[in-house]
Order: C-alpha cells, then structure tokens, then sequence
C-alpha cells in the first residue's frame, strides 16, 4: 500500500481492493461510495460512527487506492463484492451505500440476504423505469478507460485531478473538500481513477436496467431500511425524485424515507449527523 494513504491493500473476492477500518464496535458498517467515489468521502460519517462500530471503507477497483482491473463492472460483480466484505468484516453488517452504491446496495440485499442487518441508502440512484440506450452506453466502457490512461500518460491528471476534484466539492457542498490534501494528490493525479469514474458512468444505465429485471425475479428481504432524499440542489424534478425513493423506501415493510429539503447530493458530506443517526435507528 502507498504508504500515503491509511488502510490496508487486501484481496477479497478476487481483487485487491483498499480497505480502511475504524472502531471496533458491532454490527460493523460498511460504507459504500458513489459513481468514482473514494473511502474519504467518508471521513464525516466515519468520525461519527467509530466510537460505537466497527466502520468499514472501500474502494471499488480502479478507485482511491484500489488498482484497477481488466473488464466491465456488473450489478452482479459489485452485489457480490459486497458480499465477500460483509463476511471478512463479520456479517451481518449494517450497509450504507451514497448515489449509484444505491445500485449495488439493492442488489447485493436481493441476492445475500442473510448477510445484511439494515440499510442506509444516501440519496441514491433511482430509476423507475429501463433506461435508454443502456447496452449501447455501456459498450464505451472500454473507449472511457482508455480515455484515463491517455490522461495520466499525457500528465493531465497530474496537473489538473486534484484541483478539479477540489473545484468540485467547493461547488457541490457547503463544507469544501474534506479530505487531507496530500490524499486527494495521491488518488487523482492516478489516470486509472479518471477511466474507472467515465467507466461507471458508461455502465450506468445498464445498472440500472439489470436491477429492475432482478426486482422482478428476486424479493427485497424483511430490513430496517432508511432512505435519505436530498433535494436541496434539484431546481426541477423535486417531486418525482421524493416519489422514487419514496418507492424504494417502499421496499422494506420497516423502510421510512426521511426528505432533507434543504441538503445537496452530498449529504454525508454536508450533513454526516444525518447519516450516523440513521445508522444508528436500524
């Protein structure tokens, strides 16, 4: 493991995947990014969190401090990622899963149900119905990766990754960039990060439409379910985004959706009370 960065570079499930664990308490929680999300992303939560849970952070490979790896994502790879976490970390765990995680927070509930106790999703992706030109999108998946290895041979990531992800998170929260500076140089002047986030995006209606066709082949278990709806940076939709999660709150007979009318997509970010005290409630 770069020795710049904390945790440990551990194989589960096949791949080496960067791993960061705080606490020590149970159930342990495992903490899921969202589209080309790294394990800092969750220091806000995680400091709220230890003192009573084991907290567990990863990286999907290619992000963080994940290396990358040849292929395609699938929702059945990332549902049994997830899986393979959840029994080295001592399941049932407690998952709590930010934006397109929602995906494979879903699907990994549906396929290994007895490996989850409860779930926070963190207004996550929702898509009531099959997306558009979903395989046609994800068929670029390759093209994205390339597009980051040309990024990082040519230097862009290096001179460009850590401003723009700065610049990003001073636009989309009110808190500013929350991780240490020298991590934030360490994962995104890496040209992999940036193929692997065009790549999740690529791949993302195809989620999308292959979660829909498990919910009609596979139940939703019996869990304490919370569905956190951020609305606070929607300038239109406000209505039909609550009504989706409405919905996958819906799927749980112990899911409550709770509306932060006033938070942005970044809620762990901007309001990781709100997070911890729904860890907390299952």
């Amino acid at each position: 493991m770069n020795d710049r960065l904390p945790g440990d570079l551990m194989t589960v499930g096949g791949h080496r995947l960067h791993v960061v664990t705080e606490g020590t308490g149970s159930p342990p929680v495992l903490l899921s990014a969202g589209l080309g999300g790294a394990w800092f992303d969750w220091i806000p939560v995680v400091s709220l969190l230890r003192d009573a849970h084991r907290a567990i952070v990863f990286d999907r490979p290619g992000l963080g401090g994940s290396p990358p790896v040849r292929g395609a994502a699938t929702l059945r790879a990332e549902a049994d990622r997830l899986a393979a976490l959840a029994r080295w970390a001592g399941a049932p765990v407690l998952l709590v899963a930010h934006s397109f995680a929602g995906f494979h927070a879903e699907a990994f509930a549906r396929l290994h149900p007895d490996l989850v106790g409860g779930m926070v999703l963190v207004d996550p992706s929702a898509e009531p119905r099959t997306p558009e030109h979903a395989r046609l999108l994800g068929r670029l998946e390759p093209l994205a990766r390339l597009a980051g290895t040309v990024a990082g041979a040519t230097g862009l990531t290096r001179l460009a990754g850590p401003a723009a992800y700065s610049l990003a998170m001073r636009l989309l929260t009110a808190r500013g960039n929350v991780a240490p500076p020298e991590y934030v140089r360490a994962v995104c002047t890496r040209g992999h990060v940036l193929g692997t986030l065009l790549a999740e995006d690529s791949v993302y209606r195809q989620m999308a439409a292959d979660l829909l066709t498990l919910r009609c082949h596979v139940p939703f278990p019996d869990i304490p379910l919370r569905v956190l709806t951020a609305l606070g940076d929607l300038r239109g939709g406000r209505e039909a985004w609550r009504r989706a999660h409405a919905g996958l709150a819906a799927l749980s007979p112990r899911g409550r959706q709770v509306v932060l009318p006033d938070v942005g997509h970044l809620v762990h970010i901007d309001r990781p009370e709100t997070v911890a005290r729904a860890v907390r409630e299952l």
